[in-house]
């Protein structure tokens, strides 16, 4: 397998970094659709074959390891599914400027076998830099 030059590597450095930048707003987090029974044994709610109240929208993400909940008014659901979509773009852009950045300093290094997986250390991850870094950078 042919290794890109190191001028076609920077060439895809320099324009992951400018699609990096030229992001729209972004926010993390999931976006849920919830449904709630108000509690009145009259209402249509208290009906276990009904979904109850709702939609109400909650976005919610990690904090410092805790769990953040925020309630997302109607009207900026559509905004806040391509801020959370723009979001995802920009995590995977960042994992595709780190695995370019891997090869070009492989390259520039001139050891074309450091990029092998055969030169792998004993024990060492044989995975590809994205799926090793994939759970890490998922939260």
């Amino acid at each position: 397998m042919e290794l890109p030059s190191i001028d076609e590597l920077l060439r895809q450095r320099e324009a992951l970094r400018e699609q990096l930048i030229s992001g729209g707003d972004m926010r993390p987090g999931s976006l849920v659709a919830r449904y709630r029974a108000c509690g009145k044994p009259s209402c249509h709610c208290a009906d276990k074959s009904q979904r109850g109240h709702g939609p109400s929208w909650s976005l919610t993400h990690a904090v410092a390891g805790k769990t953040r909940t925020k309630i997302i008014p109607a009207e900026a659901v559509q905004q806040t599914k391509e801020q959370i979509a723009e979001y995802h773009r920009f995590r995977h852009r960042v994992r595709e400027l780190v695995e370019v950045s891997e090869k070009l300093c492989d390259a520039q290094m001139g050891d074309s076998k450091a990029a092998e997986p055969s030169a792998a250390k004993k024990g060492a991850s044989k995975a590809p830099l994205s799926q090793r870094l994939k759970p890490k950078l998922e939260h």
